[in-house]
């Protein structure tokens, strides 16, 4: 759908700056605004915009629009657990160089399509971008998937967990603000016929050698400390709830290799205290390299059993389903927020105000959702109940205590009542309002992001903590394509309805979005019901959420 107007701003960058050849559009579309909010990759949402911008005219109608955009989005979401996976088998230190590879190559790549020109004049074809965008989108992921694990599994079994997980998934967040402000104040062109807009080439160079040298020190410097201990203290739980007797591995360990003191649940201790280990010294050579075998494979099994346990519980299905039901809708209104905007100022109305641009509304849900992820992070580490076999000297024996559940109903709550302010329509008469809807739905998206991890690290531990979130946070690619695809079709059969046709389809009024919001509210709670049957399922089995 064509936009109706467009405003260059001197701070940011513009769709503009992604094409040499195309006249300026005529209006802002919902996917400027989705580009530039997106949390954990929102400057790679904003390049993928301005590529699928070159094409927007041929893009007729809003599903096709959001059938572009959703694919993106889906294409990054996916690896998700892949990634997760490999953080836990091999550490956060092959991931992050993954992420500094992934993001070189990307942006080379992009760099060098970009300068090659449109493919109508012997450039490369679209396509050869996006292999581009899945690369950045793939270190996109890694990058962020090390870091949040290695936080959950040197400070998950702290008091200050959930500062520490809120900290690194909220500075995603800011990322593509600082770096924008860069590339446009710094990577600018200079020549006199576009002078002081980015320059493209030069910023895609600027992201390739940046990122790819963080994922390079971040494969030196991430460590998780003491892992051996959080692979024993797991190991441990297990045999003290008999859970290990049914085991084939640990059977086979205990029969065949007690003889040689390896190989049982305290292997390394019997090892180390073996009478023939001081007797025997040529052995020595060879009960390490068997001993770092034992360890292997028992971490190994430990994870895979974790994984197995994780899969097979209901309540992680009803928290995975609240986190569906809500996150599904926080991106449909990200990624289409400014054909919502749009929608309040008919003809004749040249479009919204600066003030009430879709660029104001991105700052409005950015600040919002990094204010909640620190602050609902550092409020669940101050009120959440403490567990039982975790004491510290300096925490009071009786002091108030505060589900973290208890955060991420409330937080659902303000997400739907934004959705019910603009299903309403009192928007529609008070355009200005819409920022309360912005802030609403920042706050609560925010500290739902930020709050699920957590949740995820308290009850299922952090040792297999990057698969476990993994399976979770691939939720929302589902959520955003389903919300996606319901908000095009309402808006495309409403501006049917109301004799739009051509390449033109604009819609205005509340019938272009009320029935959607309406049924996200109503997801909202249904989440909110999920989410109380998961917490009455960890209450019975003791587990302070």
């Amino acid at each position: 759908m064509p936009p109706r107007s467009s405003s260059r701003s001197a701070n940011g960058i513009d769709k503009l700056d992604f094409d040499d050849n195309r006249q300026p559009p005529s209006t802002t579309d919902g996917s400027d605004a989705g580009g530039l909010l997106r949390d954990d990759e929102s400057l790679l949402s904003n390049i993928v915009d301005g590529v699928i911008e070159r094409d927007r005219q041929k893009l007729r109608r809003q599903g096709q629009v959001n059938a572009v955009s959703t694919a993106a989005e889906v294409s990054m979401y996916l690896p998700v657990p892949v990634f997760g996976y490999l953080c836990d088998r091999f550490s956060p230190r092959p991931l992050s160089l993954f992420a500094g590879v992934f993001f070189a190559f990307g942006y080379l790549l992009a760099a060098i399509a970009y300068r090659s020109g449109p493919a109508k004049e012997g450039g490369f074809p679209p396509g050869v971008m996006v292999v581009s965008f899945v690369a950045v989108g793939c270190g996109t992921i890694c990058m962020y998937l090390s870091a949040v694990t290695t936080c959950a599994k040197n400070f998950g079994r702290g008091k200050h967990k959930g500062l520490a997980l809120a900290t690194p998934i909220a500075a995603f967040g800011l990322s593509g603000m600082w770096q924008s402000q860069i590339g446009s104040r710094l990577l600018y062109d200079r020549s006199p016929e576009r002078y002081g807009e980015l320059d493209v080439f030069r910023y895609f160079l600027f992201l390739a050698i940046l990122l790819f040298a963080v994922g390079l020190i971040g494969a030196f410097a991430l460590t998780v400390v003491n892992e051996e201990e959080l692979i024993d203290e797991a190991v441990s739980e297990l045999e003290r709830s008999c859970l290990l007797e049914d085991s084939p591995f640990f059977q086979r360990s205990v029969l065949h290799d007690s003889s040689n003191g390896y190989g049982t649940l305290e292997g390394s201790d019997t090892i180390a205290n073996s009478p023939e280990s001081d007797d025997v010294d040529i052995d020595s050579s060879t009960r390490k390299p068997r001993r770092r075998s034992v360890d292997a494979r028992r971490k190994t099994w430990l994870l895979n059993n974790d994984t197995r346990v994780f899969l097979l519980d209901h309540t992680m299905w009803l928290l995975a389903a609240g986190f569906f039901l809500v996150t599904g809708p926080g991106e449909a209104f990200i990624n289409n927020l400014g054909t919502i905007v749009n929608t309040l100022y008919p003809p004749p109305s040249s479009g919204p105000p600066s003030s009430n641009s879709p660029a104001t509304h991105v700052s409005i849900v950015a600040l919002t959702s990094t204010i909640a992820r620190l602050l609902t992070g550092t409020l669940s580490d101050l009120f959440a109940p403490a567990a039982r076999a975790i004491v510290f000297d300096d925490q009071p024996t009786q002091r108030f205590s505060c589900s973290r559940l208890v955060f991420l109903l409330t937080s659902t709550l303000l997400l739907s009542l934004g959705q019910l302010i603009l299903a309403s329509g009192l928007i529609q008469s008070h355009p200005p309002l819409f920022a309360l809807v912005s802030a609403l739905v920042g706050l609560g998206y925010g500290a739902i992001f930020s709050l699920t991890p957590i949740i995820v690290s308290v009850v299922w531990g952090v040792h297999n903590f990057g698969t476990n979130w993994g399976i979770v946070a691939v939720v929302p690619a589902a959520g955003a394509a389903l919300w996606g695809g319901i908000y095009a079709a309402v808006y495309d059969s409403a501006a049917g309805d109301a004799g739009e046709t051509g390449a033109d389809r604009s819609c205005y009024g509340t019938g272009c979005y009320a029935p959607t919001f309406w049924g996200m509210a109503v997801c909202s709670w249904v989440a909110v019901g999920f989410w109380v049957l998961a917490l009455r399922g960890w209450k019975r089995r003791g587990i302070p959420v």
